[in-house]
């Protein structure tokens, strides 16, 4: 008898931007009896769009999966809340059973690295500072206990477990294990340094439709490399590269930390320990956070209109 092939998966990773979800993505994805399908951001269960495509179009994502593999996804629109308000909905409702990953980052590192993203994608033109007053989601996608609340009240805690970038970074190999076993992956899991290195915001060209088609286009990449000078090349280059980062004004930074502490506060809380912004990143290195068995799963919720 053979057993019935999964059509739905086992785990999600729902976010956040930016915190190294490309790079756990890559990392199981080359693991024996795992399957992630080739499109890391389906997005299915956030995107209208998507969600059109109905479930069969996302099932199909899983259809070259063998039938004893662990299914799963990643997509950071998962965790982006107010942007995407139907996501816990509908997720819950075809994943019910679904083991989900959250990779949280020092929340500060967070936003600047996302406004890097959306620089180069041409999403935002202004300065950081402005960009924080026109654009809410910078700091909203950083709240992350926020972001988890609903997940929380559908799912319970067990079945999600915190990630921390700096911590991955510092033990990549004992993190990857960690992640493996909450995921029920039971062969053998080796940390790949070639895989480690993806989505680099700092490294992105600042880029537009016009752009990405030639920067894109083959035969035009060959011509560029045969007729225009290197120099010239990499004059243009520079000018489409962010060449410093982004500073946060005083002021900008004290209202970011007051909205980012509350709800640090929350996430020591459900974690029990005591979070902020100043000590985040002893917290996370100093030992391996998971949820408090302490307190029970109670309804939290981020700042999310940054004002």
């Amino acid at each position: 008898m053979t057993s019935q092939k999964k059509a739905l998966p086992d785990f999600v990773i729902i976010g956040a931007m930016k915190s190294a979800t490309t790079t756990i993505y890559e990392q199981l994805r080359g693991l024996d009896g795992l399957y992630m399908p080739e499109l890391k951001e389906p997005n299915f269960f956030s995107d209208d769009a998507q969600y059109a495509r109905g479930a069969d179009w996302y099932k199909g994502l899983f259809e070259s999966a063998e039938s004893d593999d662990i299914l799963g996804e990643a997509s950071t629109h998962y965790t982006k809340l107010p942007t995407y308000p139907k996501t816990v909905e509908r997720l819950y409702e075809s994943l019910p059973n679904a083991k989900l990953i959250y990779v949280m980052r020092h929340p500060i590192e967070r936003l600047i690295s996302q406004y890097i993203h959306e620089w180069s994608c041409n999403n935002i033109k202004v300065d950081i500072n402005q960009a924080i007053e026109q654009h809410s989601e910078l700091v909203n996608y950083s709240c992350y206990a926020g972001q988890l609340a609903p997940f929380i009240e559908r799912y319970g805690r067990n079945k999600i477990l915190p990630v921390f970038f700096e911590r991955l970074r510092a033990h990549p190999q004992s993190e990857l294990e960690r992640i493996a076993q909450f995921i029920g992956y039971t062969g053998k899991v080796t940390w790949q340094d070639d895989q480690s290195k993806t989505n680099v915001s700092s490294e992105r060209l600042r880029t537009n439709g016009v752009t990405r088609f030639l920067i894109g286009n083959p035969i035009l990449t060959f011509l560029r490399r045969v007729l225009v000078p290197r120099a010239l090349r990499n004059a243009v280059k520079s000018r489409l590269q962010m060449k410093k980062r982004p500073i946060l004004s005083e002021a900008s930074l004290q209202n970011i930390q007051h909205i980012l502490n509350r709800d640090l506060e929350e996430l020591g809380y459900l974690l029990g320990t005591e979070i902020t912004v100043d000590n985040y990143r002893e917290r996370v290195l100093e030992n391996t956070l998971n949820w408090s068995t302490q307190q029970k799963d109670t309804a939290v919720g981020g700042e999310y209109v940054y004002s």
